[in-house]
């Protein structure tokens, strides 16, 4: 639908430019655009130890009052795949402003 968004304000995509890519036989088909992460200053973090079973699920349960926010927490840190961040107890993250802590 024009003017509205595909994904939900609490989505990593919500603020991602949507792109239409039209193919040979004229369908178009939407997408979002890829996300560029600025880089985060300890100014704008917590650093996080992580506690053996911690998982970034949790995490973001406790900083931001929703498991769903993990990839908050997973975009402030340099990891590939997001159970990096908990694989290893004493690990220290940064969790980025913006939470509620607990």
């Amino acid at each position: 639908m024009p003017g509205s968004h595909p994904y939900p304000r609490t989505s990593r995509y919500h603020d991602a430019e949507i792109g239409v890519h039209r193919r040979a036989d004229g369908t178009e088909v939407r997408y979002a655009k890829r996300r560029l992460l600025p880089r985060l200053d300890d100014e704008h973090a917590e650093a996080h130890v992580v506690s053996a079973g911690e998982r970034p699920d949790h995490l973001a349960q406790r900083y931001f009052g929703d498991p769903g926010q993990w990839w908050r927490i997973a975009d402030a840190n340099p990891v590939l795949d997001p159970r990096e961040l908990t694989e290893e107890a004493g690990r220290v993250i940064a969790v980025p402003d913006g939470f509620d802590h607990v």
